[in-house]
């Protein structure tokens, strides 16, 4: 599990890593609280759209791996091929959605300031949904067969294309033009076009070096096959999506706040956002691992390797709190410059401490249930959890209580908290039942 685990955990810190850098450098402009503040609302606003479609190539993780543990090498390639196919009209679907959401901005009561440098930003992003989604479904594939190192070797790489990008267009250097914050999600999109393109290439590479048959299966689509994916990947989705759109609503709320909260919200948000990574990267090695025993009929392997990902999980959260809870002001100052925002994103991170085993908990519970097949749990407990309890709690406290922002942050940790317990509860009980299987069927094509 380790062993799998690191190189897509560092992918995940990679990944997480581009976004800390777009915060960073827009922290230094002149305008720094509406440069982070515009940040955060335009990559929440992209996330909760582009993540959703993203989060329907999932399905991908129990179909790869369990073909894999199978050794069924064809019906890797087959669901690629499929999921490639997929992509072609769910791009411009999304991005006509987040053209969309455009003018709901300018009519949503968020500070002037913020919006003025948010729409900008917003409209450079939307251009990188094609490449992303090409990159999901190609991690996706590697990551079912094992091959991740190359996953992280494009994340890494990825991540100073970002930082060149970022200096270049946001202040200017190097002969570019000086864009501000609309130059940070230029600087993005150039680096998710690379994404796609390493792990394009590789894929290629691997499969002329060690003759897998890539390029000599049939690449019809196979609308079965699509509609497998769908299956699967529409629950995770939109356990993805339900997650993503509450920290998007909050965002909205905060944003009315003013600009110092709203940068505050962005610094905290970053910061779980990171110690997050781990933990999903863990979680996407459950599923891995989960899948492949499954697909080799050892459901008592399945279990264990469920158990040992959330004890990996739990682990790391734990040592992630500890550090959040003692030093909250210098996480902040990576940030920003100023002292207002400096003391908001403080008293945020220190909030989000509280959370952060249970956080661990349930994405990696999510992973090891979706590796078994199972992408329905997790969408239902997220949506009780947060919609349910979490974000109605945070509304009373931020607003008719008067507790603002720290408000609004702890009723969503009360709703991380009890879906973590949800979740670890449901594992046991589905693990219980692999004890007990003697032939599990594999749901990758079911």
């Amino acid at each position: 599990m380790v062993r799998l685990a690191t190189p897509i955990a560092l992918a995940e810190v990679g990944w997480m890593t581009m976004g800390i850098a777009d915060t960073i450098v827009v922290g230094h402009l002149p305008n720094s609280a509406a440069a982070i503040g515009a940040v955060s609302l335009g990559s929440i606003v992209f996330y909760t759209v582009g993540i959703f479609g993203s989060g329907l190539l999932l399905g991908l993780d129990t179909m790869v791996s369990q073909a894999f543990g199978a050794r069924r090498l064809d019906e890797c390639h087959h669901s690629l091929a499929n999921s490639l196919w997929f992509c072609l009209p769910l791009a411009p679907v999304l991005m006509a959605v987040l053209w969309g959401t455009l003018p709901l901005l300018e009519h949503g009561g968020i500070d002037r300031a913020v919006l003025k440098e948010a729409v900008p930003y917003l409209k450079a992003l939307i251009w990188s949904t094609p490449p992303l989604l090409v990159y999901f479904a190609l991690r996706r594939y590697l990551q079912g067969m094992n091959l991740t190192r190359p996953v992280t070797f494009a994340l890494v790489t990825a991540n100073v294309v970002n930082i060149v990008g970022n200096v270049a267009f946001v202040f200017g250097r190097w002969g570019a033009p000086a864009l501000g914050t609309q130059g940070s999600g230029w600087a993005t999109c150039v680096s998710r076009c690379y994404l796609a393109a390493v792990l394009a290439g590789f894929a290629g590479w691997h499969s002329w070096r060690y003759r897998t048959g890539l390029f000599g299966i049939d690449w019809r689509p196979d609308f079965g096959r699509i509609g497998a994916l769908v299956r699967l990947g529409l629950p995770a989705a939109s356990q993805i999506g339900l997650e993503t759109a509450v920290f998007a609503v909050a965002a909205f709320l905060i944003g009315r706040l003013g600009a110092v909260p709203l940068a505050g919200h962005q610094i905290a948000m970053t910061t779980v956002s990171f110690t997050y990574m781990v933990p999903l990267g863990i979680g996407s090695a459950a599923a891995v691992r989960v899948g492949q025993a499954l697909g080799r009929r050892d459901p008592e392997g399945a279990k264990h390797a469920g158990w040992v990902a959330l004890g990996l999980g739990a682990g790391f959260m734990s040592l992630s709190a500890a550090v959040l809870l003692l030093f909250p002001e210098r996480i902040a100052l990576f940030f920003s410059v100023d002292p207002a925002v400096i003391r908001m994103g403080a008293r945020l991170v220190a909030i989000a401490a509280f959370f952060q085993i249970f956080d661990g908990l349930q994405v990696v519970a999510t992973g090891a249930l979706r590796g078994a097949g199972d992408t329905h749990t997790a969408m239902f407990c997220h949506l009780i959890g947060y919609w349910g309890f979490g974000l109605p709690l945070g509304w009373a406290l931020c607003f008719p209580a008067r507790f603002g922002a720290s408000g609004l942050w702890a009723g969503l940790s009360a709703a991380i908290i009890a879906i973590g317990a949800a979740l670890l509860t449901l594992w046991r009980k589905k693990s219980a039942r692999f004890a007990l299987a003697q032939d599990t069927p594999s749901v990758a094509l079911d």
